[in-house]
């Protein structure tokens, strides 16, 4: 067998080099129309809180557009002994047309003052020749003053005409050329570098090698009323054998957290709708509605599987957030910020119309969750009833009651492949201190029952995670997690997982997150190898 490590660290370069030629090509190109805070958009981040938003990834104060002010003396670097304090005090507190920026200034030292006051003046031009049409009477001095303002400003007004001349003609082209009015295109890259230390689960050997993986994802996200999203996602991957059992680890716990997508095929992985009506938000999904689409998970700093957490176990509570889904609906009253309600219905085999299958006769999760935010804390309690069909392949590919991420005393709590229902609860809670400290963590419950018979199994779970936001500069961020996975009664020991990364933002649409993660006594067994992966993930988005 070959050295992990040094496979690991040959291909170590290839990831690193890969990124920062990207890197330069980003940097050279123009993001003309391209917001900022659009790049790095998911179907969460609505949900995420504030401070947690605007940290994720660079984003500059002069880029915020400018708010309106009531008085002069509320720009704070005007002067009373400037020339234009009385002329700008006059046109702000009578007609309301000059503007400063969100923190209160005006900035008139900086090179661009002279065209952000043009502009201002141009407003105020245009206002009062509104009100002159209005026969709303207008002071002989305040027109005096436009006068001098505008002899001052007239190369900057002459310019500005022109500079607005320029940009209708490029909207125009702009809505000529778009691919669509109601929709935008969102894509994710991953590239990925991966190894394992350590035998496999029941084994005295490593069968697994150094892996180059790779994810795409292009989300088509249709907005027809601007309050609304119908998501489409293309998703293609080659993770044909992935950490997990059976094959290469033979325990779920080591599977990676973006492991989705085979044999290079092209699928339609989300498709569903999302909106409000009366202060009430509704999900209709077709296929992969999930469970953390309708629920927040409380996590919201390492739930994405692009740019959050490493290992699967690790982005949210699985216990809870795992199992039957794919079709159905959800609704939420309220809002994550403050106190709230949701509640859920999906079934996994919604298209079968066979008998055991369906909407309402086959595998499903129903459930409710009470959540309440303040002073930049989320809580939730979350409840979920589910009834797992399991067939013989479920079975053989260790896809249980959680989906293939966990122990298979988990996954299957009566040890065959006998279907059987649940009662799931969990306990979330997510914390933001001092600005960039992050802490998250939860509990996590569960009574199931073999159907047909009166055996009964019990399942918990518990995590905590601690993630450092800007500590190394803007976009830098540094974490550590881990706790037991969920695991059954019949387990001999308890196992543990524990995950440490890095992320360095290389430009605002490229991330790399080198890191780590461990599980020791897989598979609830301590003579089993602690099992180590090593992880260098780039992830780019446009």
């Amino acid at each position: 067998m070959s050295n992990p490590l040094l496979n690991l660290l040959k291909a170590t370069p290839l990831v690193l080099g890969a990124t920062v030629l990207t890197a330069q090509a980003s940097l050279a190109a123009p993001k003309d129309g391209v917001k900022e805070e659009e790049i790095f958009d998911s179907n969460l981040i609505a949900q995420a809180l504030p401070s947690v938003e605007s940290k994720q990834f660079n984003t500059g104060m002069y880029n915020q557009p400018m708010s309106q002010v009531t008085s002069v003396n509320q720009l704070r670097d005007v002067e009373p002994t400037a020339w234009a304090f009385e002329a700008l005090r006059s046109l702000v507190e009578r007609y309301g047309c000059i503007v400063g920026y969100p923190d209160r200034t005006f900035r008139g030292d900086r090179a661009l003052t002279r065209w952000e006051f043009a502009a201002g003046l141009n407003a105020c031009l245009n206002k009062i020749e509104s009100l002159i049409q209005e026969n709303v009477a207008v002071l002989r001095e305040d027109i005096d003053k436009l006068k001098r303002l505008a002899k001052e400003f007239e190369s900057e007004l002459a310019a500005l005409g022109a500079r607005v001349d320029n940009l209708e003609e490029r909207v125009s082209f702009l809505e000529d050329h778009q691919f669509s009015t109601t929709t935008k295109l969102r894509g994710e890259v991953i590239f990925a570098i991966s190894d394992v230390w350590g035998d496999a689960a029941f084994s005295s050997e490593n069968f697994t090698e150094t892996a180059f993986n790779y994810r795409v994802r292009l989300n088509f996200e249709t907005s027809f009323t601007g309050k609304d999203l119908l998501r489409t996602r293309l998703q293609a991957g080659n993770f044909n054998t992935r950490y997990n059992f059976p094959g290469t680890t033979e325990t779920n716990t080591t599977r990676l957290a973006f492991d989705d997508g085979t044999n290079n095929n092209v699928t339609i992985d989300d498709l569903w709708y999302r909106s409000s009506l009366g202060g009430v938000t509704f999900w209709i999904g077709a296929n992969s509605l999930n469970l953390d689409d309708v629920f927040y998970t409380n996590n919201p700093l390492w739930d994405n599987s692009g740019t959050g957490a490493l290992q699967r176990l690790q982005r949210y509570n699985s216990l809870v957030y795992r199992g039957p889904d794919g079709a159905g609906i959800g609704l939420r009253f309220g809002d994550i910020k403050g106190l709230n309600f949701t509640a859920a219905y999906l079934a996994n085999s919604a298209s079968n119309p066979v008998s055991g299958e369906g909407l309402f006769d086959g595998g499903y999760s129903a459930g409710a969750q009470l959540g309440f935010g303040f002073w930049g804390t989320t809580f939730a309690a979350t409840y979920i009833r589910s009834y797992q069909n399991v067939s013989s392949s479920n079975f053989r590919n260790g896809s249980g009651l959680l989906g293939g991420v966990s122990s298979l005393d988990a996954e299957f709590p009566f040890g065959n492949d006998s279907s059987f229902s649940s009662d799931r609860f969990g306990l979330e809670a997510n914390v933001r201190l001092f600005g960039f400290l992050n802490l998250s963590g939860w509990g996590g419950y569960a009574q199931a029952y073999e159907s047909g018979t009166s055996e009964e199994a019990e399942l918990w779970t518990w995590n905590g995670q601690i993630f450092f936001a800007d500590v190394f500069g803007e976009g830098y961020g540094f974490g550590v997690g881990g706790g037991m996975p969920p695991q059954g009664s019949n387990r001999h020991e308890t196992s543990y997982i524990a995950e440490i990364q890095f992320r360095l933002p290389i430009t605002d649409n490229i991330l790399l997150t080198p890191g780590a993660y461990a599980v020791f006594n897989p598979e609830g067994r301590s003579s089993n190898d602690t099992q180590f992966v090593g992880v260098i993930r780039s992830t780019f988005r446009f």
